[in-house]
């Protein structure tokens, strides 16, 4: 019963921290990085499809994103579609190619998405501080368990739930570091 409720805890937590890696990778730093245009749906045919499926995506260098449409009559919708994203970058065609580049961040932009990453982290520690209490209370609710059975299985999901918030601050410290980079 301990085994189990401590490997499904850890199953829960590996999803939660692969939900704010997901996250972090949204959040944009001074490089080009494709997955800032993850989530952006554009009118195609009346239809909101992702970008990449109406585009290829490269990155030909750190500061520049390059968006080639398979139909060049996109390219307006593109456009609309970056502009209503609202992550702070102009795009620019040349009837061809949308371009889209990536300017240094300022060192107030840099301290905002610090901010918006500590939230972040704090709402996965939240995250992760939920699925702990709902872990205990299923162990302390559990019968035919000894009483030191159940100490022994609190401390290992306590063990567990310190572990992952460590990698979660962990992670951020990380991204953070990256974001101050100039």
């Amino acid at each position: 019963m301990i085994d189990a409720t401590v490997k499904e805890l850890d199953g829960s937590f590996k999803k939660a921290i692969e939900s704010f890696d997901k996250e972090l990778t949204r959040v944009r730093t001074g490089r080009a990085n494709l997955a800032i245009l993850e989530g952006i749906k554009v009118e195609h045919y009346g239809v909101p499809t992702p970008l990449s499926q109406v585009a290829a995506l490269t990155v030909p260098d750190a500061r520049m994103i390059m968006i080639r449409p398979w139909d060049k009559k996109l390219i307006v919708h593109i456009e609309k579609a970056l502009a209503n994203a609202d992550l702070g970058l102009t795009p620019s065609n040349d009837g061809d190619i949308v371009r889209l580049p990536i300017p240094p961040l300022t060192t107030d932009r840099r301290k905002d998405l610090v901010k918006q990453i500590k939230r972040l982290t704090e709402d996965a520690k939240i995250a992760i501080r939920n699925l702990r209490r709902d872990a205990r209370s299923r162990l302390e609710k559990a019968e035919g368990l000894a009483e030191d059975a159940k100490k022994k299985g609190l401390e290992k999901i306590d063990k567990e739930t310190e572990r992952f918030v460590k990698l979660a601050d962990d992670t951020a410290a990380k991204k953070e570091k990256e974001i101050m980079e100039f």
